[in-house]
């Protein structure tokens, strides 16, 4: 095991190589910016994507504008102070208050006051489906019902059929840990999966849908109500999409960390190394910080699990089963 171990770090970058959640090279330096103190560079980034009708950057730079805004706001109440009604930063102001709330005790009051942000973001411009994604994440959290889902779902895909933070945030509001079931999440997944289009990251719905299920309460057992077969779909379609874009690309970095945990948790250990080394040096929050304070330290731990794992299947002389702890929960 010893001897197969150490050949199968190639293609894999040093730990110290590998960073958590890396800016792209547009969104790098309006956080650089923001870090000074400056709001231009965010408000011409987010400007940009809405007049170019790039709602997945879009979705992805207002996230983590909103996130750095949270521990250093000073930038963003100067850009509020200075251009209140920006369509832009009434969106990043929405998705902020979203996030403070979502961490409260009192967390549906909290966002039911948010509401008049969300609709004010999506009066800023009225064909961005991102106000819609965020308004599906407010619904989630204030208990709305079916009825007001669907509502809210029939509006963001009006702007964007094929939005993906929108998808997500419509599969976490059918999970079973939410409003949903385990068989409506699945079946929306694969459904929009389906009709997604080539090389899109809405294909990957389905692992998500095997993420929320292998991580539900309690967890799979010997009554689970999703075949293992569904699962081992879920990945192939997404392992199948992780082939379609370039090694170290940061663009499905999300993804490929999230197949990977739905890998190791199939134990399927050879594909999980794949994924690895196509993921590069892109760890990525989620979904590790969903199972350790620590999501870096986590991605590089069960980074080495997996290449023991492997290397144990490979003994010399005979076949392994390639199981071990990365499944039992001590991780």
């Amino acid at each position: 095991m010893v001897r197969h171990t150490s050949g199968l770090t190639a293609g894999l970058p040093a730990d110290d190589d590998v960073l958590l959640d890396v800016p792209d090279e547009r969104l790098a330096p309006a956080l650089v910016a923001a870090g000074r103190g400056e709001y231009e560079a965010a408000a011409k980034l987010l400007a940009a994507t809405r007049e170019a009708g790039e709602w997945e950057n879009r979705d992805r730079y207002v996230t983590r504008l909103a996130a750095f805004a949270r521990s250093r706001g000073e930038w963003f109440d100067d850009w509020r102070f200075a251009a209140p009604h920006d369509p832009d930063a009434l969106l990043v102001k929405a998705e902020l208050e979203v996030a403070r709330g979502w961490e409260s005790p009192a967390r549906a009051e909290l966002l039911r006051e948010v509401t008049p942000l969300i609709t004010a973001a999506a009066e800023g411009d009225p064909g961005d489906p991102v106000p819609w994604r965020v308004a599906l994440d407010h619904a989630r959290g204030t208990n709305a019902s079916h009825t007001v889902f669907e509502r809210l779902w029939a509006e963001a895909i009006r702007r964007s059929p094929h939005h993906y933070g929108c998808h997500v945030s419509a599969l976490q509001y059918l999970s079973a840990a939410w409003y949903g079931s385990h068989r409506e999440c699945f079946d929306f997944a694969e459904r929009a999966a389906q009709d997604a289009l080539p090389g899109s990251l809405v294909q990957a719905l389905p692992v998500r849908a095997a993420f929320a299920y292998l991580t539900s309460e309690g967890g799979p057992g010997p009554t689970a109500k999703v075949p293992r077969e569904r699962l081992d779909e879920a990945a192939d379609l997404a392992i199948a999409l992780s082939r379609e874009y370039a090694a170290d690309d940061p663009w499905p970095a999300e993804v490929r960390n999230l197949l990977t945990y739905v890998l190791v948790r199939l134990e399927r250990w050879s594909d999980a190394l794949d994924q690895l080394r196509l993921t590069g040096p892109y760890a990525t929050s989620f979904p590790w910080d969903r199972i350790s304070d620590d999501p870096l330290g986590q991605f590089l731990e069960l980074r080495d699990g997996v290449r023991i794992e492997v290397a144990a299947a490979r003994p010399l002389g005979g076949r392994g089963t390639g199981r071990g702890s990365l499944t039992s929960g001590s991780h």
